[in-house]
C-alpha cells in the first residue's frame, strides 16, 4: 500500500513532454513503470482479499476490515462489504451458478467469462467514485506537468485494467475453467508455476486449489502449502469428493 502511495506521487509528477520520445531509455522507463504500477494494484486487491479472510489483522478484525476497505477503495474504489459478500458467495457456492466470478457454460469463451467477472463488482456509484478520484489526481498532475491528464491515464487507468485481466486469468480462469465439467475436474486447478513467477504472475494466486482447501492462509503463505501438497493426487487428475472448506 505504501508503495503504491509513493509511486503514484512520483509518477504523477514525472513531465513525460522533458524527455526525448525517441529515447529507448524513455520507452524502457514508461515500460517499467506501467508494470510495477500493475504488480502493485494486483498487490492492492490482494491486501483488500487476504482482509476479506481474516487474515490482514485477525486477532482485530475492525481494523482487519479497516485496513480492507482503504486497500480495496484505493485498488478501484470497491465496497469492501460488497466484494466480501461476493467472494463469501465464492468460496461457498464454487463453481455453480451462485458462484459470482464463475460461467457455468462451457461454451462461453474467456472474453464472456471476463465480462461477467467485472459485471459483479462494477456499479455506476463505484464507476462514479473512481472517475471522481481520477479527476482530482489529473487536476493535480497538471499543476505539477503539462499533460497530467496523461500520467493519470498511464499510471493509474492502464494499470487497474491490466490489473483486472491479470487477477481474472491467473486467479478465477485458469484454475476454475476445468470446473465447467465437473466430472473430469472438480476442484479449482493450481497453476503449475515456480514460487518467483507465481509471485509476479498473481502474488501466488495461482496456488488456487491450495487457497480454497486452506482459505486462512495469507497469500505468501501459499507456496509452501503448495509444497505440502505435491504428494497428493494432482488436481487435474483428481477424481474424489470435493473437500468442505469453510470461509472465515
Amino acid at each position: 500500500m505504501l508503495g503504491w502511495v509513493v509511486s503514484l506521487a512520483g509518477l504523477l509528477g514525472w513531465d513525460l513532454t522533458a524527455t526525448q520520445p525517441a529515447s529507448p531509455i524513455f520507452w524502457l522507463t514508461l515500460f517499467l513503470a506501467i508494470v510495477a504500477r500493475t504488480l502493485l494494484q494486483t498487490g492492492l486487491f490482494i491486501v483488500g482479499h487476504d482482509a476479506m479472510h481474516g487474515v490482514l489483522w485477525g486477532e482485530r478484525r475492525v481494523a482487519n476490515d479497516w485496513l480492507g476497505s482503504i486497500a480495496l477503495g484505493l485498488y478501484a474504489a470497491l465496497p469492501y462489504q460488497a466484494c466480501s459478500r461476493n467472494h463469501q458467495h465464492h468460496h461457498q457456492f464454487t463453481a455453480s451458478a451462485a458462484d459470482p466470478d464463475f460461467h457455468w457454460d462451457p461454451g462461453a469463451g474467456a472474453v464472456a467469462w471476463y465480462a461477467r467477472f467485472m459485471a459483479g463488482y462494477l456499479t455506476w456509484g463505484q464507476m462514479g467514485r473512481l472517475l471522481a478520484g481520477w479527476t482530482v489526481l489529473a487536476l493535480i498532475a497538471c499543476s505539477r506537468t503539462p499533460v497530467g491528464w496523461l500520467n493519470v491515464l498511464l499510471f493509474c487507468t492502464v494499470p487497474l485494467l491490466l490489473s483486472s485481466l491479470q487477477l481474472f486469468v491467473f486467479g478465477t480462469y485458469l484454475p476454475h475453467r476445468g470446473q465447467r465439467l465437473p466430472q473430469l475436474r472438480p476442484h479449482a486447478d493450481s497453476l503449475e508455476l515456480p514460487p518467483w513467477l507465481s509471485l509476479m504472475a498473481c502474488f501466488h494466486f495461482g496456488y488456487h486449489r491450495e487457497h480454497h482447501d486452506a482459505p486462512r492462509l495469507a497469500w505468501f503463505e501459499l507456496p509452501a502449502q503448495r509444497d505440502r501438497s505435491r504428494g497428493r493426487v494432482s488436481p487435474r487428475l483428481a477424481s474424489l469428493p470435493r473437500e468442505r472448506t469453510q470461509f472465515t
